[in-house]
């Protein structure tokens, strides 16, 4: 057998290349080759001192520096309960359920640090706790949503009363619902008669039912104490004196105050007379200014006369053989006001305001015009009509060669040219089955040039168009819009459509709205909104700088003033004594101090999303009941879509849906930072409706209500459509021809003619118009927010009827698409 012998193969090379990090046998050739273009840079150096590498001492100094600012920051946001003279902290007990009792709940708290203050019959109760060093005040509140907001927006603690057996109910939801979304400080949850629950051994399961409830709203609940045991009580009265309230961060840039005593210095019988009155309580918060005016609860918002001492009397032993002083300084005046005190005026003087408009421009009379206002401006006036109409030119000639051709008989040229351009004849039938031609070449896809309807139109109208008999035609018209109506109402296509009625006329029933190109980026002449515009809307406060002013206005308030923790009594300027009757002492009552300005009205807006659990959408302009702050306000909104556009132009929004957002928009005075805001039904009792928070105020921004007219296509040429329902009569179409019209499937186009005397006209597109399609054209108009009334505190809707609690699902039917 013949021995088997390999196959032959080549040799693989035997160039071996140099390992990368090996950089031995690199020739000053190849480094050179490889570091050209490079820069040497440090790659451990860092530009600021903060970035600078620290050695271990200085991070520990670092360290130090950092706990000692927070320390003083801590003394100094305590410093004013601090002393037997400090301010007292403030504890609302607020009751979510029907069984529960405060005053028992209170007496609770009280008895576990061996006080044994009485509760009084109504209003607060202020207990001194010794082995602690703090002052407690106490203040009950029962389950109503307008008391308890009142409390827990000058509370510096929660307590949450719940019952063991009884369920908050949607009322007490709704009341934690709000009290959270106006802002809240320190939360804390107590159950109350928790030994009647029998066996013992099902306590702790309900107390982890509580828990998990409460949890569910405030997440960092860890614990819920019995108010029926005395060593879980002394852990809470420990927990309320040595804890540092968190703050509301709107109600910190203030001052403010618990209004522990009123008293009434006119005692006038006529409803509509105005006294003196003096509020009494401690100043919290910035430091409490004569100059500025002072908002106390729903009243309003009043000038000061003076601000007065009125510090508790307290003894002190001098020595021990000496008997007590009283240290009282009694009424000493503390601060009044000068010459800058802030006015009441809410509106700019007329002559200011009417001197920035002296020199603008009139707008143009509407019997003047000749065509539809389109951006910024008017067509179809005399100086275009006046222009010489465009003549056939061969392709390629210059403004230089068309001079030499005079006349329009250009019948030589165009013979030449028989490709592109045939002879019109005038009987030729614009049918379905007619040839096409050539103007029916598509348009580009970047077409955006302007509408020429100044150019005569090269399709004439045929002869065979017949208009048809009234009879006919509004049957037809019917029944085309009854099956347009059964669509929107399925889909909601056309939300902004509208429906001419045949006899009125459009150019007439639509006299204010102007067509845009777009929405966001056309310009929007504001001289043709002038006539239109509401009374003394020029004479609205405007910011130019917001953030500038804003920033100014509360670096205005740190410093100067009466300082927080000392008691005084603010005499108030004439103050109706009508507000007396609706008084109630057992109710809490607070007062702000405003800042500068705060009184001035203004176009606010504020954003509102409508939560996605609500089953009926919000209608625009429905009254409802706002709260910004301390201030509530009656109003009648104006929604808008969100966000920023370069014209500051937002469509108008006929609804609000549940789970939308949007800006709400009304004349009411401004109010700086972020503020939350509540939405509420003026029923009885108030119904929460949605949140939101302030934007800018800004009397320039230009809400836009869209309207559109739809047409159906009712004869279609490839890209050339003939389109009726839209208009009814020739004057309307010739005055709309110069918008853009555009179909639902994307489709672009402009009116060229007009046909007949019932409204129809040819349209082209740049595109292939099926016959199901619709033709629409948008339209817009400004519409302007509207002014915000004050509340009084009652239950009242626009008319001054009562609202009751069957009237509340009424109030909702209102908001139905």
């Amino acid at each position: 057998m013949a021995p088997q012998t390999e196959p032959h193969h080549h040799r693989s090379t035997t160039k071996i290349p140099h390992k990368p990090f090996k950089s031995r046998h690199a020739t000053k050739s190849y480094i050179k080759e490889l570091t050209k273009g490079k820069i040497e840079r440090d790659r451990g150096s860092r530009k600021t001192p903060h970035q600078q590498v620290m050695s271990k001492i200085d991070r520990r100094h670092q360290a130090k520096q950092i706990r000692q600012i927070k320390h003083k920051e801590n003394i100094k946001s305590t410093s004013v309960f601090a002393g037997h003279d400090g301010a007292p902290r403030v504890i609302v007990i607020l009751a979510l359920c029907e069984d529960c009792d405060t005053s028992a709940a209170i007496q609770k708290l009280s008895q576990s640090v061996d006080s044994d203050s009485h509760l009084p019959s109504e209003g607060p109760l202020r207990v001194r706790v010794g082995r602690f060093g703090q002052s407690l005040l106490y203040v009950p509140v029962k389950k109503d949503l307008v008391a308890a907001m009142n409390a827990c927006r000058v509370a510096d603690f929660v307590i949450l009363l719940l019952s063991p057996d009884q369920q908050v109910g949607e009322d007490g939801e709704q009341l934690i619902r709000a009290i959270e979304s106006q802002g809240l400080s320190n939360v804390h949850t107590v159950v109350q008669n928790l030994d009647s629950i029998q066996p013992p051994k099902k306590q702790p399961q309900v107390v982890a039912s509580l828990k998990s409830y409460i949890s569910h709203f405030f997440p960092d609940q860890d614990r819920v104490h019995s108010v029926d045991s005395g060593r879980e009580c002394a852990n809470v009265i420990r927990w309320l004196c040595n804890t540092t309230p968190r703050g509301i961060s709107w109600r910190d840039d203030r001052s403010w105050m618990l209004v522990e005593d009123v008293h009434w210095a006119g005692r006038e019988t006529v409803s509509n007379a105005h006294g003196a009155v003096i509020v009494t309580g401690v100043v919290r918060g910035k430091g409490l200014k004569a100059n500025r005016l002072l908002q106390v609860g729903d009243w309003g918002h009043f000038q000061i006369e003076k601000i007065t001492d009125a510090s508790l009397p307290t003894s002190r032993k001098r020595k021990a053989d000496e008997m007590n002083v009283d240290t009282r300084e009694g009424d000493k005046v503390l601060e009044v006001p000068d010459e800058y005190q802030d006015d009441l005026d809410e509106l700019a003087p007329f002559d200011e305001a009417m001197a920035d408009l002296e020199g603008m421009p009139v707008s143009e009379a509407p019997s003047e015009r000749k065509g539809v206002f389109l951006d910024d401006h008017h067509y179809f006036l005399d100086e275009d009509q006046n222009m010489p109409p465009p003549r056939k030119l061969p392709k390629g000639t210059s403004n230089y060669q068309s001079a030499w051709f005079l006349g329009d008989d250009m019948s030589d040229v165009y013979s030449s040219d028989s490709d592109h351009d045939e002879p019109m004849n005038a009987d030729m039938d614009l049918s379905m089955s007619a040839p096409p031609l050539p103007q029916d070449e598509p348009l580009p896809n970047n077409y955006h040039g302007d509408p020429t309807e100044t150019t005569p139109s090269e399709y004439p109208q045929s002869e065979s168009f017949l208009n048809q008999s009234p009879e006919d035609e509004a049957r037809e018209l019917s029944a085309y819009r009854s099956s347009r109506k059964t669509s929107a109402e399925e889909d909601l296509e056309f939300p902004d459509e509208i429906e001419l009625h045949p006899n009125v006329l459009a150019r007439e029933r639509l006299s204010r709205y102007r067509g845009l190109r777009s929405l966001k980026t056309s310009s929007w002449d504001t001289t043709e909104d002038k006539p239109h515009q509401p009374q003394d809307y020029d004479r609205l406060l405007r910011i130019p700088d917001y953030k500038a002013a804003r920033k100014a206005t509360v670096r205005e308030a740190l410093v100067g003033g009466v300082p927080a923790g000392k008691r005084v009594s603010i005499h108030l300027r004439n103050v109706p004594i009508s507000v007396q009757q609706s008084y109630n002492p057992a109710e809490p009552l607070s007062a702000f101090s405003l800042l500068r300005h705060e009184h001035k009205r203004t176009v606010i807006n504020t954003t509102i999303t409508l939560p996605s659990s609500a089953s009926k959408p919000l209608s625009s302009k429905q009254e409802l009941l706002i709260q910004i702050g301390s201030r509530r306000f009656l109003i009648n909104p104006l929604f808008s879509q969100s966000g920023s556009t370069p014209n500051d132009v937002h469509k108008y929004l006929r609804y609000l849906h549940p789970g939308q957002t949007a800006v709400a928009s009304f004349i009411a005075p401004v109010t700086w930072g972020s503020i939350p805001v509540l939405f509420f039904l003026p029923t009885t009792p108030l119904y929460l409706i949605a949140i939101g928070t302030t934007l800018p105020p800004s009397p320039t921004r230009t809400i836009a209500k869209r309207i559109i007219l739809t047409g159906h296509p009712y004869k279609i040429h490839k890209k050339l459509v003939t389109v009726r329902y839209m208009f009814f009569n020739k004057e309307d179409v010739e005055w709309f021809k110069a918008l853009r019209l555009w179909t639902k499937r994307g489709r672009q186009g402009f009116i060229k003619e007009s046909l007949g005397t019932h409204g129809y006209f040819k349209a082209v597109f740049d595109g292939k118009v099926g016959p199901m399609d619709a033709v629409g054209v948008s339209l817009y108009k400004r519409v302007w927010p509207r002014g915000a009334r004050a509340w009084g505190g009652g239950r009242m809707v626009e008319g001054g009827e009562e609202t009751g609690e069957g009237e509340r699902e009424v109030m909702m039917e209102d908001a139905v698409v």
